[in-house]
C-alpha cells in the first residue's frame, strides 16, 4: 500500500502536514502539482469521495483571481477542469491513504485517526 501526499512544496499547510507524517514515521510518496501537474482520474475520485466544494479551494488567491464568468455556474465537471488546468486550486494537501481513502486538508487529529484505524 502506497500512501501519497499531493500538494504543493512552498504551501504552509502542506509543511504541516509532512512534519506530522515524518513525525509519526509514516513512508510517503509526494507528488508536486508544480513539478508532476494533476491527472484527470485522482481528481475525479477525489471529487466523488468528497464533493468538488471541498476539494476546489475557493478561498485562495487563485481562485479569486478567475474571472466572474469562469467562478459561475460551478458544478463537477468545471471545478475539475479549473484544476486541472490551475493545480494551485486543489485544497491541499490531499493525503491519498492507499485503501481507497483520502483525506482533503489537513488536521492533525484527523490524520491521527485516519492511521489508528
Amino acid at each position: 500500500m502506497t500512501i501519497t501526499l499531493y500538494g504543493i512544496k512552498a504551501c504552509d499547510t502542506m509543511k504541516k502536514a509532512r512534519v506530522w507524517l515524518d513525525g509519526q514515521g509514516v513512508d510517503y510518496v509526494f507528488h508536486d502539482y508544480k513539478v508532476a501537474g494533476a491527472n484527470k482520474p485522482d481528481l475525479e475520485r477525489w471529487v466523488a469521495e468528497h464533493g468538488w466544494e471541498t476539494v476546489l479551494n475557493r478561498a485562495g488567491t487563485t481562485f479569486r483571481k478567475l474571472s466572474d464568468a469562469d467562478k459561475a455556474d460551478l458544478n463537477a465537471d468545471k471545478a475539475i477542469a479549473l484544476m486541472l488546468a490551475q493545480p494551485s486550486m486543489i485544497k491541499r494537501p490531499v493525503l491519498d491513504l492507499g485503501d481507497g481513502r483520502t483525506l482533503v486538508g489537513f488536521k492533525p487529529e484527523r490524520y491521527a485517526e485516519a492511521f489508528a484505524a
